[in-house]
């Protein structure tokens, strides 16, 4: 299963970020979709997973959770637009992920990309992506790819996209 993970578009996607995700088998966005376009436009490239983020109106939040746990290819995911990271966890997740911690957790709203894994919590891996879209602090555009086979993360790829201005 080939995923494409992207965060902080903020109703920004280019034809290279289209490019990058065309041969996906899902795409999995983390929140700050900026707009429902954006949603709509990722749905018709491949099946879509996503969170609403801070910024994100009703109509992102009638189609996307706060939180979306699910499993794919027998990992088990946990992902939310502001979760903090390990050592710091958001209390709105804090105590779900330590009473019953995914293998994979992924946040966004911060714009810096981040890969890291909790050895207090058996090895869980953590990735915000870093934001894709043109509008914050962040200087460089980033997203993520990488496949999953057999409950386990491979080919795991950080993707710069350019400056953002």
């Amino acid at each position: 299963m080939k995923i494409g993970l992207l965060s902080d578009t903020h109703s920004y996607l280019d034809d290279q970020i289209i490019r990058l995700l065309s041969d996906r088998d899902e795409i999995w966005h983390a929140g700050d979709f900026g707009s429902i376009e954006v949603s709509d436009k990722l749905s018709e490239l491949a099946p879509l997973r996503g969170v609403y983020g801070n910024i994100d109106d009703a109509a992102i939040r009638k189609v996307h959770p706060k939180v979306n746990r699910f499993t794919v290819n027998g990992l088990d995911v946990m992902m939310t637009h502001i979760g903090g990271y390990p050592g710091k966890y958001h209390p709105d997740v804090r105590q779900s992920i330590k009473e019953n911690p995914p293998q994979l957790y992924i946040t966004g709203h911060s714009h810096i990309l981040k890969v890291m894994t909790d050895k207090s919590l058996n090895n869980l891996l953590h990735i915000n992506p870093g934001a894709a879209g043109k509008h914050g602090f962040h200087k460089i555009r980033t997203m993520v790819r990488f496949d999953i086979e057999a409950g386990q993360l491979k080919n795991l790829q950080v993707i710069e996209l350019g400056k953002r201005a």
